[in-house]
């Protein structure tokens, strides 16, 4: 997420159907960055943002 903003491919959806999720979505303190492969747990809403389909919101790193 170098830019702020990036994708998580959650298995609810479809292949290819990725989240949009931007950095100030990743609930804690501090600089928030996601790692590719880490697990986490988030909110899925059905919102058009940046040609994606689904926003990821509440995000948190497990």
């Amino acid at each position: 997420m170098e830019e702020g903003w990036g994708a998580i491919a959650p298995p609810e959806l479809s292949p290819g159907h990725d989240d949009w999720v931007h950095f100030s979505d990743i609930l804690g303190p501090g600089y928030r960055t996601l790692a590719i492969g880490g697990r986490v747990e988030f909110e899925i809403v059905q919102r058009r943002r940046d040609g994606f389909d689904f926003v990821a919101t509440d995000i948190r790193e497990l």
